[in-house]
């Protein structure tokens, strides 16, 4: 067993049960392969769309500040 591997196992063994499921999808799709057997990531899921209040950061950080000084 290599050392990456060693460190991989101890760091499942660190992760909350509830978390398990999500874990194991995560790897399970890591090891989907496409049709020219290459491994594939689908980069998208990771990606959230854009929101206005995400658009306008600073703005929304300033009505923050504002209401916390009432």
């Amino acid at each position: 067993m290599t050392a990456l591997r060693r460190s991989a196992i101890a760091e499942l063994e660190r992760v909350p049960e509830d978390k398990l499921g999500a874990i194991i999808q995560f790897i399970n799709k890591l090891l989907v392969e496409d049709d020219t057997g290459k491994k594939t990531w689908d980069l998208d899921q990771f990606v959230m769309p854009p929101t206005e209040r995400g658009q306008n950061a600073d703005a929304y950080v300033r009505e923050l500040r504002d209401y916390d000084r009432l």
